[in-house]
């Protein structure tokens, strides 16, 4: 298996190098040469695997064994997970008869990118072990710049996949004041000194413009040897597969055998949604994957109209609870921002553009390409369509899609819009029912969703809405919503063990007092730490 960029770059990659690049010299993102199809039996042969035991047979269909053998990919997929709290590492919780919640947190940073990230951690170590071992005795090692946005949760499991790795120093940009309190003390309470946490003044948008913009810049690029950890980088979106396919398993076991399974999952990034869809694509037999957005609602909007574009050019006023502060969101100071970004209580999901709907507009692009045509043509041409789309929104804000299009994103998805109002609503309403469910509030998005389609949809659906953070790292916003209830608790009820403490913890950050690139630069030029070593804080 190979793989290339979505804007049609003229090189063709390993696993290997896809994984080590992250993000191509085009500005594309890479994807697989083709969708592999399940093998005949595997509804047979893999219903009773564990999470790891899939994680090897569906991550073997895009390495080659020649990369990667099947031994030690068991070992590095065994070494991931190891530090789940719960055995099934993606359980599968009932809140009533036809929905369920798919529950992602239970890693070391109790949030659904641990899943990937654990996984891709190893993976930079063991490709730079590999690299290094052959290197003669005068040779330098190789080393690698991980570089990442994040707007909560991918950098501290990003930190927590990477810290006191040789030969790899990591740098996360976050939006200054705009994570809950929880989400930055698991970051900068981590001192190793490897790891550098950069406070920006500014949006996620901002930092991750300018993650990108670093992997753009090839003499920066070559110079520093940057890594990506964002859900651009292939392998994130291999390794969140794998939980589609487990809870398929476990939700069979005990619905009807004419049951249809759909999905819902909150998506600011959409990557998450879209390992869903390559899952779909591989051969899962589920309905239309449900996304489920905040005010930042980009997504939503495009499903409606096929426009795909930063600011609504639709809406004459603020949509409800677009503006209104959410008092407690990011656990804290939110409204419209002047970049148009709103603010809200799920703040992982507060962002104008999602990276990875690229991919998915790729495939689109391709299918709707000029039939008859060969493959590599119409390669080619969904590649160059790609390039176009994409400058005009840089360029724009904005591109408006063929409907052509917009019908074949409609085969395979939906898209809901969720309020603040309506995920307040959302956490108490499932604390308060038979199941007496604390949900975070991106979970909730998800929920409120899954509430508004369960309706229209066939009498035989049951979903599962991926729950994507333990409620513990929204304080204010769960609490805020549960207030009124005597007989909640919130250190009894959610508060985990190991949270406890982490406000007060030692911080190491380092303040970039505006979203440049060039002062993020001096910050990667002076921390990054020499090849070979891994030494004492900075």
């Amino acid at each position: 298996m190979k793989y290339f960029s979505t804007r049609g770059a003229d090189q063709l990659l390993s696993f290997e190098e896809t994984v080590l690049a992250g993000l191509g010299p085009d500005g594309g993102l890479y994807i697989p040469e083709h969708i592999p199809s399940l093998p005949e039996n595997w509804q047979t042969a893999w219903q009773d695997f564990s999470f790891v035991e899939l994680s090897v047979e569906v991550l073997s269909l895009y390495i080659s064994p020649e990369e990667i053998s099947k031994a030690e990919l068991r070992t590095l997929v065994d070494k991931s997970y190891s530090t789940f709290r719960h055995p099934d590492i993606a359980p599968l919780k009932k809140l009533d008869e036809k929905t369920y919640v798919l529950e992602l947190f239970h890693g070391p940073t109790f949030a659904f990118k641990d899943v990937a990230l654990q996984l891709l951690g190893n993976l930079f170590e063991f490709f730079l072990k590999r690299r290094n071992a052959r290197k003669g005795p005068s040779e330098k090692p190789e080393r690698l710049t991980v570089v990442g946005a994040t707007s909560g949760d991918t950098g501290s499991a990003a930190i927590y996949g990477l810290r006191n790795k040789a030969n790899i120093s990591i740098f996360i940009l976050h939006p200054k004041g705009r994570v809950s309190p929880i989400q930055e003390a698991q970051m900068t309470t981590v001192t190793d000194a490897n790891v550098h946490n950069l406070a920006v003044k500014g949006t996620f948008d901002d930092c991750q413009d300018i993650v990108k913009a670093l992997f753009a810049d090839r003499e920066f690029n070559n110079t520093h040897r940057l890594g990506a950890v964002n859900s651009i980088n292939w392998a994130r979106i291999l390794a969140q597969t794998v939980y589609y396919f487990l809870s398929y398993f476990h939700i069979r076991r005990q619905v009807p055998d004419a049951a249809e399974i759909q999905y819902v999952v909150p998506t600011g990034n959409f990557g998450d949604i879209l390992a869903g869809y390559y899952a779909k694509r591989m051969g899962l037999p589920i309905g239309r994957l449900g996304v489920a957005t905040n005010a930042n609602d980009i997504l939503a909007r495009f499903w409606k109209s096929g426009a795909y574009e930063k600011v609504d050019s639709a809406a004459g006023a603020p949509a409800e609870g677009a503006s209104e502060p959410a008092g407690g969101a990011s656990d804290g100071k939110q409204a419209t921002d002047a970049s148009g970004v709103r603010e809200t209580l799920s703040p992982a999901m507060d962002i104008l553009v999602s990276s990875n709907f690229e991919r998915l507009l790729w495939y689109l692009a391709y299918e709707g390409a000029a039939q008859g045509a060969d493959e590599a043509a119409k390669k080619r041409a969904a590649s160059a369509t790609i390039a176009e789309w994409m400058g005009k929104v840089k360029s724009d804000g904005r591109v408006q899609v063929p409907v052509a299009v917009l019908e074949l994103a409609r085969r395979d998805f939906f898209a809901e819009r969720v309020s603040d109002s309506q995920t307040l609503e959302t956490i108490k309403y499932y604390f308060q029912s038979e199941a007496h469910y604390v949900a975070d509030p991106h979970t909730a998005v998800g929920l409120c969703a899954a509430r508004t389609v369960a309706p229209h949809n066939p009498p035989n659906t049951y979903q599962i809405v991926l729950s994507t953070a333990h409620p513990a790292k929204f304080s204010e916003a769960v609490t805020r919503a549960l207030h009124s209830e005597p007989s909640f608790d919130f250190e009894r009820d959610v508060l985990p063990t190991e949270f406890k403490g982490l406000l007060e913890r030692e911080r190491q950050v380092i303040d970039v007092e505006a979203a440049q690139i060039d002062l993020v630069k001096k910050v990667i030029e002076k921390y990054v730490v020499p090849a070979g070593e891994v030494g004492a804080s900075v």
